[in-house]
């Protein structure tokens, strides 16, 4: 491929990103990174895309009535058919599992218009065709499989606005394909005009740039390679008296190069938490006592730190100044381990601050010990990431 074209694919894809850094809420004037990161597809979701299509020349080699005609009279049987740049479509049904991974079935279509025909070379032939014309229309069904990469879950401090992905395809592709020329030394008329499916496969990278307003909603730009098996298409060859000499041409493996922008909505994804209530400053007064504590663990660990025991010292001093019937004291975990696991750990850890408690002289009578794993998340993230702010535990005075 050109460096022309290599320039072009480069433009398409790089466009959006730009675009979506100005407008993105995760943008701002002093840097153009996040401030947060976008959740695993999880379920059913809709996609589609449209673009640039580079069609890789192919050979050419006559068959049956058309090679004899060629090979009479000491030509070559084979040629070349090459395309202009076109254009793609892609419409898409698929599903998120939540992990990274996606499974989609794909429709497609190709169309790059024939502009140039060649060989078929020989005694007083030697100058080539002219007046070429036709099309190369392509459609297809693909099975695909992808991965996005949740940066985050490797990176935790990292902020990130884009998810790439890789992934690829295989499925079927019939190809309508009509081409004609007149051979400027012999008079000989090319027509091609058949269609024939075979099976295809793809390779497919791209980047994903979520909208955060509208949740499940993420704009893509990707490239993808797509072959197809090599092909045979009825034809005719007419010469210069107007004798018509039919024939098969057989067409070597092709090969697209596609960049395409696109926009992908997966249904069902979590709705981001409401903002906190805005409320208006109270009145100067002496501070009431807190009544509700959090309490936070370090990555799979249910013991106290020091500002874990300072928190529940607070609370313990607090229980004796208001009028408390009963403390409550909730257990959590993050969704890093198995839903069983998260379970076990927040219990231990609502068990260790209840300790503190009594130990601190609070009757253990007086306490209501529960624990709810990764159930009740106080930041909602995807499976399998590490939240420091859902290992926790929760002590309400009530």
């Amino acid at each position: 491929m050109s460096l022309r074209r290599y320039l072009l694919a480069a433009t398409i894809l790089a466009a959006p990103g730009a675009a979506y850094a100005q407008n993105s809420p995760w943008y701002s004037p002093m840097s153009w990174m996040p401030t947060a990161a976008p959740d695993a597809v999880n379920g059913l979701y809709l996609g589609a895309g449209a673009g640039w299509n580079h069609s890789d020349a192919r050979g050419l080699t006559s068959q049956g009535g058309a090679a004899d005609y060629f090979t009479s009279q000491g030509r070559n049987a084979q040629g070349k058919l090459g395309f202009e740049e076109g254009g793609v479509g892609v419409l898409s049904l698929g599903y998120g599992f939540g992990n990274g991974f996606r499974t989609e079935i794909e429709g497609n279509y190709r169309y790059n218009d024939v502009d140039r025909l060649g060989g078929f070379q020989g005694p007083g032939a030697g100058v080539g065709f002219g007046n070429i014309n036709g099309a190369l229309q392509q459609y297809g069904v693909m099975a695909n499989l992808f991965y996005d990469f949740q940066l985050p879950q490797w990176f935790p401090n990292m902020p990130v606005y884009f998810v790439p992905y890789v992934g690829g395809g295989v499925g079927y592709m019939w190809s309508n394909l009509n081409a004609k020329g007149r051979h400027l030394d012999t008079g000989d008329y090319v027509y091609i005009d058949d269609g024939n499916g075979q099976f295809a496969w793809q390779g497919i990278a791209g980047v994903s740039f979520p909208i955060t307003a509208v949740p499940g909603l993420s704009i893509t730009a990707e490239y993808r390679y797509t072959g197809v098996l090599q092909s045979k298409f009825e034809g005719t060859v007419t010469n210069a008296a107007g004798a018509v000499t039919p024939g098969k041409f057989e067409v070597d493996q092709g090969n697209n190069h596609s960049a395409l922008i696109g926009i992908r909505y997966a249904f069902n994804q979590p709705q981001p938490p409401a903002p906190a209530p805005v409320v208006a400053p109270a009145p100067a007064a002496a501070p009431a006592p807190a009544r509700t504590y959090l309490v936070f663990f370090d990555f799979d660990r249910a013991d106290l730190t020091d500002r874990a025991r300072q928190i529940i010292a607070e609370a313990a001093q607090n229980a004796g100044r208001v009028q408390t019937t009963r403390i409550e004291v909730a257990g959590h975990a993050d969704r890093a381990g198995t839903p069983q696991y998260n379970q076990r750990l927040s219990q231990r850890r609502a068990d260790a601050v209840a300790a503190e408690l009594v130990r601190l002289g609070v009757s253990r009578s007086e306490i209501t010990v529960q624990a709810f794993g990764e159930s009740r998340p106080l930041v909602p993230t995807a499976d399998g990431v590490r939240e420091p702010q859902n290992r926790r535990v929760e002590i309400v005075l009530r």
